[in-house]
């Protein structure tokens, strides 16, 4: 008789129905897993012994074989250890053999029998609740799964022993709550820093619209500060977002304690890092940064110092917002929605912005120049924003804090992108959320100017060899700064904002 337990196997956040089929059969004793499984498929085998022996079990000395079902489907992972474990209890009469109907099981075994937490559990609840079936989960994982619906039923034991006293009735285990994860230590505010005002200003636009950030300054400017706080002004997550992001950080397996937070992603890797850690890949083709800082924030901070190779990977994503990692034997896709906000300095030695300081490798445009131009044409026409950071006076530094911090502008951005959400879905575009995701031709129904800001705008589109893209950029910054007004139309003074946003990269190109 064949034993069959429901689990999963994850496509990117997609959890795909597997079915486990084991059998005890007469012949030599052996224990075979088969299904395309990876080495930590193939080691559950000694995980299940060692569990089974040391909740009381024993393997009878028959031939055990376990399916994996689909056959042509890769099995990666230690969420397999609990499915084979409880098919084998039922199997040898441990467990009634329908205890296990109606349920999907995913957990990883010790060698004293705990069930310990695994990636993926949030994903799984949500597919095994779309199928109508209950889920057995890591105790650890239980407030992770049971955000996925507060109907469906949750058992999540701490041990193979605690899970079948439950099945006999002898024990009875408690649906787990889901929880939420407290933000610890003392926020950051936008009164921390004195001055740079027309920073704060392009900071407060960016996080209105979703744009892309590029931030140019000496160092010691206060680029890092200012994009730190850049989640402070950002509105939470909205339910749906929630469920997006929370579903990456499962599958990443960066979910802990199995409670969610509401706070947008804030992901800030080194320079050193490599293409697969920004986009995604590997052996198993995890989720990259630019996935973990979906619907959040993506800060790169010493832009120039980072892999050509990895840095032009991000093109596709900054226009699509997602990511497909493409290997010989499978393709997984991620959503990689991002804010992208980089910094870097203006030259190698940081001073060509310093009055009456001159290169020694020439002037200092030329300079500033060569350094920027690391950075590629066509990664650089995705930025929005291109603002100049000036080093910090001590006349500000002795100044007292401004009175307008992040909860004021916060505010403010939270108004802006009431007003885009409702727009876009007035339309029938409810998934667009912010202005930096709408498409050209809905930008040119929602953004277009008035007579006056459409002569500036042609005007300053043939000054400045604005592409297609870069023309939809301008208008997409211009309707988030109408919006930060209230205004329903785009006026010339809000083209002239946008227009000032991409004259610094104009400036570092003619000089190149």
């Amino acid at each position: 008789m064949v034993q069959r337990v429901a689990t999963v196997a994850f496509e990117g956040i997609e959890a795909r129905a597997v079915d486990v089929q084991v059998q005890v059969a007469p012949g030599l004793p052996a224990f075979n897993v088969v299904g395309l499984p990876d080495k930590a498929v193939s080691e559950a085998r000694e995980r299940v012994r060692a569990a089974l022996v040391a909740s009381g079990l024993a393997l009878p000395a028959r031939r055990i074989t376990v399916n994996l079902a689909p056959a042509d489907l890769p099995k990666e992972g230690s969420h397999y250890d609990l499915p084979i474990a409880l098919g084998l209890m039922a199997a040898i009469g441990a467990l009634p053999p329908d205890a296990l109907a109606g349920f999907t099981v995913l957990g990883e075994l010790g060698l004293d029998g705990s069930v310990t937490a695994v990636a993926g559990v949030l994903p799984a609840a949500i597919g095994a609740n779309a199928r109508g079936e209950g889920l057995i989960c890591p105790a650890a994982c239980g407030a992770e799964a049971a955000w996925a619906s507060p109907e469906m039923e949750i058992i999540a034991p701490a041990s193979l022993i605690q899970l079948a006293n439950h099945f006999r009735g002898t024990q009875v285990l408690s649906r787990p709550q889901p929880k939420v994860r407290e933000v610890e230590g003392m926020l950051l505010d936008l009164k921390d820093i004195k001055g740079q005002e027309s920073a704060k200003r392009a900071l407060e636009v960016a996080a209105a619209g979703g744009h892309n950030l590029l931030m140019v300054g000496p160092p010691g400017a206060g680029k890092s500060m200012l994009a730190a706080r850049l989640p402070t002004i950002l509105p939470p997550l909205t339910p749906a977002e929630l469920l997006e992001v929370s579903m990456i950080a499962s599958v990443a397996g960066q979910i802990e304690g199995g409670a969610l937070t509401n706070r947008r992603p804030f992901r800030s890797p080194h320079h050193s890092a490599s293409m697969p850690a920004l986009v995604g890949g590997g052996l198993r083709a995890r989720p990259g940064e630019i996935s973990l800082a979906h619907n959040g924030v993506l800060f790169l901070d010493e832009f120039p110092e980072f892999e050509p190779r990895a840095l032009d990977s991000l093109r596709q994503p900054l226009e699509t917002g997602e990511v497909a990692i493409a290997r010989a034997n499978h393709r997984t896709t991620y959503p990689a929605r991002f804010m992208l906000v980089a910094a870097m300095n203006p030259c190698r030695c940081g001073r060509a912005s310093e009055l009456g300081f001159t290169c020694k490798r020439g002037q200092n445009v030329r300079c500033a120049a060569d350094y920027q131009a690391r950075l590629s044409g066509p990664l650089m026409d995705r930025i929005d924003l291109h603002i100049e950071v000036p080093a910090v006076t001590a006349a500000d530094l002795i100044l007292p804090p401004p009175t307008e911090g992040s909860r004021e502008v916060g505010e403010r951005v939270a108004r802006a992108r009431a007003m885009q959400i409702d727009r876009y879905a007035a339309i029938g575009l409810p998934h667009v959320r912010t202005n930096a995701a709408a498409a050209g031709p809905v930008l040119e129904d929602v953004a277009k100017p008035d007579a006056s800001g459409l002569a500036l705008l042609r005007d300053a589109a043939d000054a400045m060899r604005l592409s297609a893209r870069g023309y939809h950029r301008v208008l997409r910054v211009a309707r988030t700064l109408a919006d930060l007004d209230g205004a329903d139309t785009v006026g010339r003074v809000h083209l002239a904002e946008a227009l000032s946003y991409r004259a610094l990269a104009d400036e570092v190109r003619r000089a190149a």
